[in-house]
């Protein structure tokens, strides 16, 4: 039977489980396309959604990281679930494709690192995700690259389109990750901004618009009224 936890110590425990099973998978599924989890609880059973670009080997190796996982969840004071039962008889593991990779920044960010781990120009690496979610439907993207270069550390930053920074809609409309890349030469810092574009349906982007956008309906046409004219009256 689950130990009974106030609802401050409750709400540390579901963070605390949320983030050692979003560092285990980033570590584990990275070469999958892992772009995020949502853990969803439920009356019977706990449902873990893995979010990747390639789901074919997620749930082969969903079963190591619950491994790993148990191990860092048990060794947690602040546990959440049963200590009787295993973590998997707990869970239910989904898995769910990402429908346009292009808008994703783990997803970006993650293919980025691997193009600078294998050897290519950053400049030339940077422009061609730059121009990679541009084509695919974003309304902004800002990349931002920081190495050490001899004695002081050297910043680059590439932009395309609109990009907000603040306020609630940011919150809504711009998705970011931040991923670090280990060379010879030292530890290389990578940062990807997508703002996504408004969709009335809510599939590809925030359904909420803008505060700023006005929108112009085409005028609706004029019905013709035909004027009568009363009949002259002779006055005698």
């Amino acid at each position: 039977m689950a130990t009974q936890m106030s609802k401050k110590r409750k709400f540390v425990a579901d963070g605390v489980f949320f983030a050692e099973l979003n560092e285990v998978l980033t570590r584990e599924l990275a070469e999958d396309g892992y772009s995020g989890v949502e853990v969803r609880v439920t009356p019977m059973r706990t449902e873990i959604i893995i979010r990747a670009t390639r789901t074919q080997n997620v749930l082969g190796i969903s079963n190591v990281c619950f491994t790993l996982l148990e191990f860092r969840i048990y060794t947690n004071a602040l546990c959440c679930f049963e200590i009787g039962k295993t973590i998997r008889e707990q869970c239910g593991t989904l898995r769910e494709k990402v429908n346009n990779r292009g808008l994703c920044a783990i997803a970006q960010a993650e293919s980025l690192r691997y193009k600078l781990l294998g050897g290519l120009a950053v400049r030339r690496a940077c422009y061609g995700v730059l121009r990679f979610v541009m084509e695919n439907g974003a309304k902004g993207c800002d990349r931002k690259w920081k190495a050490p270069c001899s004695v002081c550390y050297k910043s680059m930053k590439f932009k395309d389109g609109y990009m907000i920074s603040s306020g609630q809609p940011m919150k809504e409309y711009i998705d970011a990750a931040v991923r670090h890349v280990l060379l010879r030469q030292g530890v290389l810092g990578i940062k990807v901004k997508i703002m996504l574009d408004w969709d009335p349906k809510g599939k590809v982007g925030p359904m909420t618009p803008l505060p700023d956008v006005v929108t112009i309906h085409p005028p609706k046409e004029e019905e013709y009224i035909p004027q009568t004219v009363a009949p002259a009256i002779e006055v005698a």
